[in-house]
């Protein structure tokens, strides 16, 4: 076998099995949290949220099986990063796991001391409560602004008027980097010639947009499983945000797992061929702005609650918020009858309140449920006639 395949057939293994391993480790947390002894806190919505994630994320490694979600050299790019990320906050919690059991640190403890930011830090998550059932609104804005960050999709294979696609500029900037740094590209990756995805094509996009989505995944989980397996003081993303955490997030990934391991499965069906390019961006604008707006204005200004059939309170107002957002979001994208699809189904998940997170369900369901409609009354999606 040639040395170069050799190499990408080792990076494609050692891809997969990562792939299965965060799996494995979010379905055991999942499963663990469903079947906490009692007297315990529970956290059903976290844990079989969590347990979708991982089973969505053996699907992923199906599928990368099979097809491959990354062509080689970039599930080496993506093995590299994993390492990295994971290098580094793993790093982190083993010095909190140093600094907590030096015995400088427990004899400043009990006195007034000067400590470190990092001895402050751990002093501070166990003398408190950490999980709360309503962390401080300035604190769930900037929780809910993260979910802005799903526009940075939209705008990596959209562009913004002039301003081509992100994706085609990062694919530029790789080409040019790799020319620039050849005799290193060659040590590094193989033959320069042998670079998959030629300047301005759609498969560029696609390939770069899955990098994105893939990596913003193993940067956040690295932190979360940490968290959720070693206790939040070991967790670096934790440390420099300084969040207050949910009672839903005990036990369990946070919502920024779900919603970028649904913004994955719905891409991977437009990938399939299953759902179009369309319908997936709006089911993933609902998903990460329409659910923030509800959430943000029924904290704010809601005062009329709702009774969700899954238990949970919510109100009028958030639901009109949400609602109407996204009627808008997919009115943009699908056209004014998808937009009405679209928008039934952000309610129904909203309002049904599955124990499962919304975040996980709106960019997989309301995707197809707009394609499903196409199938039957063959009407083009968006404003094409």
């Amino acid at each position: 076998m040639d040395y170069w395949k050799l190499v990408a057939c080792i990076y494609e293994i050692a891809f997969g099995l990562i792939l299965y391993i965060v799996a494995s480790i979010m379905i055991y947390i999942g499963i663990r949290g469903i079947k906490i002894n009692k007297g315990k806190k529970k956290n059903i919505y976290g844990s079989i949220s969590t347990l979708i994630c991982g089973i969505s994320w053996v699907f992923f490694g199906i599928y990368n099986s099979f097809v491959n979600l990354f062509t080689y050299p970039f599930d080496g790019f993506m093995v590299w990063w994993i390492g990295i990320i994971f290098i580094i906050f793993a790093s982190f919690g083993l010095l909190v796991r140093k600094v907590s059991h030096s015995a400088d640190f427990k004899e400043a403890m009990s006195s007034d001391q000067e400590l470190s930011k990092i001895e402050l830090f751990i002093k501070k998550i166990r003398r408190k409560e950490t999980y709360k059932e309503e962390i401080p609104i300035k604190m769930e804005i900037i929780r809910k602004s993260f979910h802005l960050t799903g526009l940075v999709f939209i705008f990596a294979y959209f562009g913004c008027f002039s301003i081509p696609p992100l994706a085609i500029i990062a694919n530029r900037g790789i080409n040019v980097i790799i020319h620039w740094t050849e005799p290193v590209y060659n040590v590094l990756w193989g033959d320069i010639n042998n670079y998959p995805y030629p300047i301005d094509s759609i498969e560029a996009i696609n390939a770069i947009a899955t990098l994105g989505l893939v990596g913003a995944f193993f940067f956040m989980i690295n932190s979360d499983l940490i968290r959720v397996l070693w206790g939040p003081e070991y967790s670096i993303f934790h440390f420099l945000t300084k969040s207050t955490l949910r009672n839903e997030e005990y036990e369990a990934v946070g919502p920024q797992i779900y919603l970028i391991t649904g913004a994955i499965f719905g891409y991977v069906l437009y990938l399939i061929g299953i759902i179009d390019i369309l319908s997936y961006i709006a089911g993933l604008s609902c998903s990460c702005i329409s659910d923030a707006l509800a959430a943000l204005v029924g904290r704010i200004w809601g005062d009329k609650d709702v009774n969700c059939r899954g238990g949970r309170k919510k109100t009028v107002e958030g639901f009109i918020a949400g609602t109407g957002s996204a009627f808008v979001f997919c009115l943009i994208f699908v056209g004014p009858i998808y937009a009405i699809i679209g928008t039934l189904i952000f309610l129904l998940i909203d309002y049904l309140s599955f124990h499962i997170s919304d975040n996980i369900l709106n960019p997989i369901f309301i995707p197809l449920a707009i394609r499903i409609f196409y199938w039957i009354i063959q009407i083009p999606i968006g404003w094409s006639l």
